[in-house]
């Protein structure tokens, strides 16, 4: 049965794409994390901190990063500069959620900016919108049930206005720290879970943005201490039963990990034959030049831009076209879509 989809829609999912058909697409949507690095690295310099300094490092960032990705992801709030400042070649995926969650209510509960929709971002100029939820498949039913409403109610939306669909999910557990130990050794599950419920179709999500299945810092071949959840071996395991549950393109998140150890990541998941279709890197890319900007300034940044940021994407970019897959092949290839023109449907 061949994968149905609107004309609009597809033509975007062509224009995320790089020439080999995989998203090779920029994260610079960070919010809270970003404006919070910011203010220790201004700390830490003795300088003064602003969130002119936010606005202006995404602006720097999309101007000299943006050309060489296929897509770069931003914010309206704090990334307004920076979609002013992309390429034109290269497409926009904007951010639909509040940034964070509210830590006194349980559940860790998603919420979506409340003066946008999904048609008044494509007519802002997006090509794809995201959405970013905290999930635990473990979590009471009245919990997961929000958020699977809440999924829905996106992937519906997005239907309507023709748009692709990014949907992020962050696992989690209120029981241990995120770098624990603990956490290492039950994510892997919680990641397979998360893929399981939301590659389903009635939440109509286009392109799923998964974590990495496993914590690298505690495989036992990539860590010199005593401490270790996994074998490379199985997390080479754990990467391909991702994608054998997979039922629509999937792309990785960085999630913060130095630039290195993501490359390894992606690698490790092209030996394991894990059909992922790019990646939506972020702070793996350019994280390191946030203390750079704020001890050198604008001309400090743009030259690390130019240089180290610079080979970090083209480098990313190299191991993508060894690793990833296009992202027509999640349904069988391009003979497997049927393309509908709706624009007639009022």
């Amino acid at each position: 049965m061949k994968k149905v989809i609107s004309k609009g829609k597809f033509e975007r999912m062509n224009k995320l794409s790089n020439d080999q058909n995989i998203i090779d697409a920029l994260a610079l949507d960070q919010r809270g994390s970003l404006v919070n690095g910011m203010k220790k690295a201004s700390e830490k310099y003795g300088k003064l901190f602003s969130m002119r300094l936010v606005y202006d490092f995404k602006e720097i960032v999309s101007e000299v990063l943006s050309p060489l990705s296929s897509a770069v992801l931003l914010d309206e709030q704090m990334g307004f500069k920076g979609i002013q400042a992309k390429s034109k070649d290269t497409s926009l995926i904007m951010s639909y959620e509040k940034t964070g969650y509210d830590a006194d209510t349980p559940g860790r509960l998603p919420s979506l900016i409340p003066n946008q929709s999904a048609q008044m971002m494509v007519e802002n100029g997006a090509d794809a919108l995201k959405v970013l939820i905290y999930y635990n498949p473990n979590d009471p039913d009245e919990i997961n049930d929000v958020k699977k409403a809440f999924a829905e109610r996106y992937g519906t939306e997005g239907l309507a206005a023709e748009t692709p669909t990014f949907l992020e999910i962050v696992t989690y557990d209120d029981r241990y720290d995120s770098k624990s130990l603990d956490f290492a050794k039950i994510k892997p599950d919680l990641v397979l879970q998360s893929m399981m419920e939301f590659t389903k179709e009635k939440y109509h999500i286009d392109v799923l943005k998964m974590e990495i299945p496993f914590n690298p810092t505690y495989i036992k071949e990539w860590t010199d201490g005593d401490e270790y959840a996994y074998t490379e071996e199985q997390a080479k395991g754990y990467l391909k039963e991702l994608s054998d549950e997979a039922t629509r393109p999937f792309i990785f998140l960085s999630a913060g990990v130095p630039t290195p150890v993501f490359q390894r990541e992606l690698k490790l998941a092209g030996d394991s034959g894990a059909k992922f279709s790019g990646v939506l890197s972020g702070r793996a890319t350019w994280l390191e030049g946030v203390d750079i900007y704020i001890r050198d300034g604008k001309d400090g940044l743009i030259d690390w831009l130019k240089n180290k940021g610079t080979r970090n994407v083209t480098e990313l970019t190299k191991i993508l076209s060894e690793n990833a897959t296009p992202w027509f092949e999640a349904y069988g290839g391009l003979d497997n879509i049927q393309v509908v023109d709706t624009s007639m449907v009022k």
